[in-house]
């Protein structure tokens, strides 16, 4: 989940190696779309991707935006994808955060992962990835996933993952 237009039906493209409607302009994903994402040691979950959020969201479409997002609060853990390059990306992330509050989905433990970190220079990406406790990734480039995959999987498999 995370703001419109931030790459996360990219990401799920290329973790699952599927392909899901995913254009460079708002409100592309419509429903959402869940695939398999197997991991190691014959592991496997659900990953689904979002509608996009939105600032000012009039109250009459949040009801609706709400329903798409139902399966959301069965989630072991939330991936928060923000587009690290987007100038006003601190609006978004406050936005996105103030939605999963009215949503009740605030308890649910996320991982944000800065999509689109190889369009911003490294440095940035790695001081907004501390600050935030999140995963610098770019969503194109599968090589700049495993660090987000292993922190994935420490978190689902926290007992038996080294």
């Amino acid at each position: 989940m995370g703001y419109t237009n931030a790459g996360k039906s990219t990401l799920l493209n290329t973790l699952t190696n599927s392909s899901v409607g995913a254009r460079d302009r708002l409100f592309e994903t419509l429903d959402p779309s869940s695939r398999r994402l197997r991991f190691p040691r014959e592991r496997e979950v659900i990953v689904t991707d979002t509608v996009g959020f939105i600032r000012a969201l009039p109250k009459s479409l949040m009801e609706a935006f709400a329903a798409t997002l139902e399966e959301l609060h069965d989630a072991e853990l939330l991936l928060h994808v923000v587009d690290a390059a987007n100038p006003r990306m601190e609006e978004q992330i406050k936005t996105v955060e103030e939605i999963l509050l009215q949503l009740d989905l605030k308890e649910i433990p996320c991982i944000i992962a800065f999509n689109k970190s190889d369009l911003i220079p490294e440095e940035q990406a790695v001081a907004l990835s501390r600050l935030r406790d999140g995963v610098p990734i770019s969503a194109i480039d599968r090589n700049t996933l495993p660090p987000l995959l292993t922190r994935i999987e420490k978190f689902l498999w926290r007992d038996n993952c080294q």
